[in-house]
């Protein structure tokens, strides 16, 4: 006896569909990037002096703190990020937030 075949035609490729679909710079397309999950990865670690995550973010990344931080707020308005790690990325939303409404409420002596 032969090989049998599905008689079933194979469903065409469509670039940008799909789990392996990519930009043209490699960033995987309606998705996060390896780079986007490391810095998912590295936010869950606790870090009790700023000092520290300064020169992990160095090491690691080879960004400043500043553009770190550019980065990482970035990733947090994306809804794949969200998708990705819902509790982690609400929690950094959430401080983000509180950072931010504490400096709308300082008062500045003077005024």
């Amino acid at each position: 006896m032969g090989e049998e075949h599905d008689a079933r035609p194979e469903s065409p490729v469509i670039p940008g569909q799909g789990a392996a679909a990519r930009s043209p710079e490699g960033v995987p397309t309606g998705g996060l990037s390896d780079r986007d999950r490391d810095i998912l990865e590295f936010e869950r670690q606790w870090w009790k002096h700023a000092g520290a995550k300064e020169r992990a973010v160095r090491d690691r990344f080879g960004f400043s703190a500043t553009r770190y931080f550019q980065v990482l707020n970035t990733l947090l308005d994306r809804p794949e990020a969200l998708e990705h790690d819902p509790m982690l990325v609400q929690r950094l939303r959430r401080l983000r937030e509180a950072r931010q409404q504490a400096r709308s409420t300082v008062r500045r002596p003077g005024r």
